[in-house]
């Protein structure tokens, strides 16, 4: 082993660029394959991990404080592994949020902390509410959005001061306050949050523990209780949104890395011919040159198998974090175990398997035939490749440099493969950034740029990024005259003003949300939103969003009776919406149908809301200094605000191209390394017959020419496709329907750039041994052979 161990050494130090290629490749390669597989990992299961790490609870159990005291709930029971609790409980009307967030009757719950042995709550906003008169509201991660921080609310009739958000992610609450607190306010029910031992997959599963834990209690004193399966299901509708994008670079990461590495390892087996032949002719065993070329690729790759998985599981942490902290699952995703264990042993193996193949196949050729095989000129298929390209009206360099990839076809398809998988990911990356960016650019123009909401007089107002006003503030004007004002503002262009209201449905079990619309609506770009159907043309008609489709069960022509008050009118669906802007779903109406329905309802101006498109060019912040001014009662805001989730998948997408794509470049640039090795003879034999160096980088260069536009021709298609597929499986998992001016994204300019791509990523990796190339001297050539 001594012999083997010093002929490895002494290979790793003589050939310090491919040692060095080697390393980069694998790290580069490791820190992909841990993205990826991280990646994987977490759109596997993100809900459980959460739940797991914040301690959620397993059910949320309610108990009546008239059958049942504290300390009979506090105690020990059985089968419970933890428990938190009793924490006082209310339900009570929460008002005045300022926005539009839901207000109803709201379940509150008195306690002292976040923290705890259960249900350790996400304080994202603010801080805890520990004194009369502060609220702490259950919201996932949502910037912008009132209320805020420092706002005021009415809860039971009394008003609170916003103090934070938090976020349960079993759904323990609605809001919270300071047990003192709810104790004035008069709890009507005590809550216990359990933990369980044993199985809980199912909700069966879940009752039966439930029923063991509560089996010595008073009859009737269990009122009520929630398995967090119920919560785990509606999370996994949610994830569905983002699962896809998360595995589509997951996959494409890990093929890319997988292929980049096999090509290098291979490669550096069989340029090394030459060598293994001299080792058996000094005396080595077979077994002895397998083990040396086994060594030598090994040394490298542990180093950068190491250093790889330290850099990926780094890349990754911010990547799962961006993708699950807005949906509520926390920022604390790491890479898991078994992820560092694949990067630090398993590359390191698999690169030990990738050579041991090649050499294997080497070991059979005597110590002549793999010296003539590792020095001897190629001949065969480039060389008849190239004879044909001499006819062609180009320079006989470039034509020498394109029937180069011919020569070595095995080694040539690993790196077009490697080349089409980056440019498959870059195709699929600009379109997914495109069909966002133009997901938001509609939304903006349906919204306008400026949203306004009256104040009621009983809470104070603020915007995004201010502070909200020290004393409450009701606007003085009907819902007509502020309207009116509005329109006479400057850069006014249109203002549509809208009342959300929910009505009986007959035929429905639940009321339905309706959006009554009055004003410039027909105008306000609504209708680049419509994935089905057209937009309102008359009173009759309703456009619904494809949430409410689905969760209703309705389709374009459907007809909807409205019920109230002893008046019915019905409503004929003619259009399916992307989403509503500015407001939770619900369907759209003209404002006639609420005549009709409700002729002597007094609407007033705190229910109303209120959408200003500008003129071009105008100045949405002016405007909303103006409005603020003209009426302290009024709450204005720009719309323009950046989609969370548009951000977050445009930037691990991009962060992801960017990655595969230097991977590819990489593996290309290992492909020319080995050629330059190989045809070191050939390049001497050039330059002696008068090649300039420039020629020989433009040699080289169109060798790898044929490479990238074969990989970018092969590649756009795929990542069309993967567009066409993923883009579309996301927006069904959120339950929306997506709009067709939102997937066609792709034009000519666009393809020619992204094909552009493969061309880039080949020339970029084969640049550098391209000029090493050019500077290899006569004299070094003669040396070496």
């Amino acid at each position: 082993m001594s012999a083997v161990w010093r002929a490895s050494r002494s290979a790793v130090r003589r050939r310090r660029v491919q040692t060095f290629v080697i390393g980069l490749v694998v790290l580069m390669s490791t820190a992909t394959i841990v993205v990826a597989l991280a990646l994987l990992e977490a759109s596997s299961a993100p809900f459980d991990r959460a739940f797991a790490a914040q301690r959620g609870a397993h059910v949320v159990a309610v108990f009546d404080p008239a059958a049942v005291t504290a300390s009979q709930l506090a105690g020990p029971k059985t089968g419970v592994a933890a428990a938190a609790g009793p924490f006082g409980q209310a339900v009570l009307e929460l008002t005045g949020t300022g926005g539009p967030r839901p207000e109803g009757p709201k379940t509150v719950v008195g306690r002292a902390d976040p923290g705890g042995p259960v249900d350790r709550l996400d304080l994202w906003d603010g801080r805890w509410a520990t004194a009369p008169g502060e609220v702490v509201l259950a919201e996932p991660p949502q910037d912008g959005v009132p209320p805020y921080v420092g706002s005021s609310v009415t809860l039971g009739g009394r008003p609170f001061t916003v103090v934070g958000r938090a976020y349960s992610l079993g759904h323990t609450a609605d809001a919270w306050v300071a047990p003192e607190q709810l104790a004035e306010l008069g709890p009507t029910s005590l809550q216990m949050l359990y933990r369980f031992d044993g199985d809980v997959s199912t909700t069966a599963a879940v009752e039966k523990r439930l029923a063991a834990a509560t089996a010595g209690l008073p009859p009737g004193a269990l009122v009520a209780a929630q398995p967090y399966l119920v919560v785990k299901e509606e999370f996994g509708e949610m994830l569905k949104t983002v699962v896809p994008f998360l595995a589509t670079f997951g996959v494409l990461g890990l093929v890319v890395a997988i292929v980049i590495v096999g090509n290098v390892v291979s490669g550096a087996v069989v340029s090394g011919y030459r060598h293994i032949g001299i080792l058996k002719a000094i005396g080595f065993t077979p077994r002895q040159v397998v083990a040396v070329y086994v060594a030598m690729v090994s040394v490298p790759a542990v180093v950068g198998s190491v250093l790889g998985t330290v850099g990926g599981a780094v890349a990754a942490r911010p990547l799962l974090a961006d993708g699950f902290e807005d949906l509520g699952l926390g920022a604390d995703s790491g890479v898991p175990l078994w992820v560092w264990l694949v990067g630090l042993l398993g590359v390191p193996a698999f690169v030990a398997l990738v050579a041991f193949m090649p050499a294997v196949r080497a070991h059979r050729l005597s110590a002549a035939e793999a010296i003539s095989a590792g020095s001897a000129p190629r001949t065969g298929r480039g060389t008849r490749v190239q004879g044909r390209l001499a006819v062609v009206r180009l320079p006989r360099h470039v034509t020498l440099g394109l029937g180069l990839p011919f020569a070595r076809p095995g080694r040539t398809a690993f790196t077009v493969t490697a080349v089409l998988l980056g440019v498959t990911t870059v195709t699929f990356a600009t379109g997914l950034a495109a069909t966002l960016t133009r997901v938001s650019i509609v939304e903006d123009r349906a919204s306008g740029q400026v949203a306004v909401w009256p104040s009621d007089g009983l809470h104070r107002v603020g915007s995004p990024g201010q502070p909200p006003t020290e004393e409450p503030v009701k606007t003085t004007r009907t819902d007509a005259e502020v309207e009116d004002l509005l329109r006479g503002l400057p850069d006014a262009a249109r203002v549509t003003a809208s009342l959300q209201l929910p009505f009986a449905a007959v035929g429905q079990t639940q009321p339905l949300s309706v959006i009554f619309l009055r004003g410039d609506y027909s105008a306000m770009s609504y209708q680049d939103m419509l994935s089905d159907g057209r937009w309102i043309e008359r009173p009759g008609e309703a456009v619904v969003p494809s949430t409410l489709i689905r969760e209703r069960g309705l389709a374009v022509g459907d007809r909807i009776t409205l019920e109230a008050g002893g008046r019915r009118t019905v409503v004929t669906v003619v259009g399916e919406l992307m989403s509503v802007p500015l407001a939770e779903p619900g369907v759209l109406v003209d404002w006639q149908v609420l005549t009709a329905l409700a002729p002597d309802r007094v609407v007033e101006p705190h229910e109303m809301r209120y959408q200003v498109q500008l003129v071009p060019g105008g100045d949405a912040a002016a405007y909303v200094r103006a409005a603020r001014a003209a009426d302290p009662g009024i709450d204005a805001y720009g719309t323009a605000q950046v989609n969370a989730f548009t951000v977050t998948v445009i930037g691990f997408s991009t962060v992801l191209s960017l990655l595969l794509s230097t991977v590819a470049a990489l593996g290309v640039f290992n492909t020319v390394v080995l050629n330059v090795r190989e045809r070191r003879r050939d390049l001497g034999t050039l330059k002696s017959m008068g090649m300039t160096p420039r020629q020989v980088v433009t040699m080289v260069l169109a060798s790898v020419t044929v490479v990238g536009v074969a990989g970018g021709v092969l590649g756009i298609p795929l990542g069309i496709l993967a567009h066409r597929y993923v883009v579309p499986l996301a927006a069904d998992g959120a339950g929306v329907s997506l709009p067709r001016v939102v997937l066609e994204v792709w034009q000519a300019p666009t393809l020619v750039l992204v094909g552009a791509a493969g061309l880039v990523i080949a020339l970029l990796g084969a640049l550098l041994p391209a000029r090493g190339a050019a500077r290899l001297t006569i004299a070094e050539v003669l040396h070496n052979e």
